[in-house]
């Protein structure tokens, strides 16, 4: 491989992980910004300043074609499973669980989107696939074991938790349709302008309930580290989480960049552990090193011999 070629994998490579990288750290950041705003105000916000952010791409080029009925409806289902439900099964799931444990779920999610574009799209599985749901299941079967921190050792702490985690995984469901969806746009239109509308559609729907929740929320507990980390998880999830990942296919071919995904969980990990005083046990060890082999497997899965190119 020449230098010239080289150097962009490896770049892209980086873009790649460092957009799990920043997925799990938002997510994991989230979690003191849903336990001081309401979730529903949380999520008005957040799309309020993508959409403040993405305005560049909220309006067509020069010369492209308008927007197809169908695909003003497939961009109404990305918003709605992709931005609203995903925002508040992951914001209120968060508040019940750990952020390690968050992202041990997340890191479910290539083994979710294999299995539902089997059952969606009739794509096959290969057996090297089904081990890696086996390995993903069973890293969520350990992770309901793991305590949520040392004091909450009560059994009404522990079923808050698995709720929690169940609100996660229902999060990565969501992520999951919206990537299958996402496949009929991206012929299209450009990743950054499906963003953008997909995230005016998230602003539309959150609206009611945010604005309801804003009338009698007090402002004033919003500190300046607070505000910071709002903008924050906006920018991330909205607009550079997707730049990064979008980019970095262009040199990586897609069915190997479910590896990077590993960065994920790790991200989360290190979030929670450091800088949010969780504890991590031997389960959570243990469900994460699960979510790491799946993801290996079918990110390094070999690519059949008819593929394409790398996306982009």
């Amino acid at each position: 491989m020449s230098a010239t070629t080289g150097m962009p994998r490896f770049t892209s490579s980086i873009l790649l992980a460092g957009s799990m990288a920043l997925v799990g750290t938002y997510v994991a950041l989230s979690k003191p910004l849903a336990a001081v705003i309401p979730v529903f105000a949380l999520g008005f916000l957040r799309f309020a300043i993508g959409a403040i952010a993405m305005l560049p791409w909220t309006f067509p080029r020069p010369a492209e074609p308008s927007l197809s009925h169908t695909e003003m409806r497939l961009l109404f289902l990305l918003s709605f499973f992709g931005n609203f439900l995903f925002s508040i099964c992951m914001l209120t799931g968060i508040t019940l669980t750990t952020a390690t444990a968050a992202g041990v779920t997340l890191a479910t999610l290539p083994a979710v989107v294999a299995l539902l574009s089997h059952w969606l799209l009739r794509e096959p599985l290969t057996a090297r696939v089904w081990i890696a749901i086996a390995f993903a299941v069973f890293g969520i079967v350990l992770l309901q074991f793991a305590k949520p921190t040392d004091a909450a050792t009560d059994s009404t702490a522990s079923g808050m938790a698995m709720v929690g985690n169940l609100l996660m995984f229902a999060a990565v469901v969501c992520e999951a349709i919206y990537v299958i969806i996402a496949k009929r746009l991206s012929a299209t239109r450009t990743p950054l302008r499906v963003s953008a509308l997909i995230n005016l559609w998230g602003l539309a729907l959150m609206a009611p309930l945010g604005i309801w929740q804003l009338t009698d929320f007090d402002f004033d507990v919003v500190t300046v580290d607070l505000g910071l980390l709002l903008i924050f998880y906006a920018l991330a999830a909205s607009l550079f989480a997707v730049w990064m990942w979008v980019a970095g296919l262009k040199n990586v071919a897609a069915s190997r960049a479910g590896v990077f995904t590993v960065a994920m969980p790790i991200a989360a990990t290190v979030i929670g552990v450091f800088f949010l005083g969780e504890t991590f046990s031997w389960l959570q060890g243990a469900a994460l090193a699960c979510a790491g082999v799946g993801i290996a497997l079918i990110g390094l899965e070999p690519r059949p011999s008819n593929a394409q190119g790398p996306a982009g």
